[in-house]
């Protein structure tokens, strides 16, 4: 996920996200200073007025876009077009890098099918790892890729584990992904993810009298079984993040100087498995 972050100090009212080419990305790799292959272009459609002295943040999945398949250290650079000022305004580069994690757990299975359709099916592969980067500090992230492992189709950083943790997963009758696992000493996380890879649920049970564990029913269902569910949200809205309106926000300290500002920051991850 990148965010873009763009603060108006021109003095007027920005028009932005009308066009498709209002936002660029391009990427760059540092081991060898190639520029990453674009398979497409994110869609960052989304019209929005920017008031002067207004902060916008607008998040993009680049990961579709890009051929980020090999490991190593990337460049990114986002490029806003403001149209009216017949004006292009780059961010200076951010580093990220791409790295192996520890695969815990693998599973192979099929897209969800029609009842009249025929042939083989699209086989997909759930993979659970867990990356230790952040000054020994473990998480786990969900990838998505094809049935080699080699083509990524998303990665979801699920959160932070704890050493001792041995996380459970089961796929239920529809191919959701189950996933539960120890993440505090008396806590454990609870997740679903659908065949896209797309959040569907997250859930937090306590270690009670009983410890959480997954259930599967004779009808392919999957439930947690055990433990205490805390009283909150159950299901998250997951559309398409490139499809999110820009989030507007006023700075915490604004300044006062009227003179347009000729770089637009750019925030983004730095890591990512």
């Amino acid at each position: 996920m990148a965010a873009v972050r763009i603060t108006n100090r021109s003095g007027q009212k920005l028009k932005l996200g009308a066009d498709q080419d209002w936002l660029r990305f391009d990427v760059e790799s540092r081991d060898g200073g190639s520029v990453v292959a674009k398979m497409s272009d994110p869609v960052v459609l989304g019209e929005f007025e920017l008031d002067s002295m207004k902060v916008a943040t607008k998040r993009v999945d680049l990961a579709p876009h890009f051929n980020l398949n090999q490991l190593g250290r990337y460049a990114i650079i986002a490029t806003v077009r403001i149209k009216a000022w017949d004006r292009e305004l780059a961010s200076s580069p951010k580093l990220f890098d791409i790295i192996h994690g520890a695969k815990l757990w693998e599973q192979d299975f099929g897209l969800p099918t029609s009842d009249s359709a025929v042939g083989s099916p699209e086989v997909r592969k759930y993979i659970l790892e867990q990356a230790n980067y952040l000054k020994g500090q473990l998480r786990m992230y969900m990838r998505l890729t094809d049935s080699t492992g080699d083509h990524t189709l998303r990665v979801f950083p699920i959160g932070q584990m704890v050493s001792f943790s041995r996380p459970e997963a089961q796929i239920d009758k529809l191919n959701n992904l189950h996933v539960l696992y120890a993440n505090g000493p008396h806590t454990f996380s609870y997740t679903v993810f659908n065949p896209d890879g797309a959040l569907t649920a997250r859930d937090i049970y306590d270690y009670t009298a009983s410890r959480p564990r997954l259930r599967v029913s004779n009808e392919g269902q999957v439930s947690v079984n055990g433990g205490a569910r805390r009283v909150t949200a159950s299901l998250e809205k997951t559309s398409a993040p490139q499809e999110t309106p820009a989030k507007l926000e006023t700075p915490p300290q604004p300044e006062t100087s009227a003179e347009p500002k000729k770089t637009a920051p750019l925030e983004k991850p730095n890591k990512k498995p």
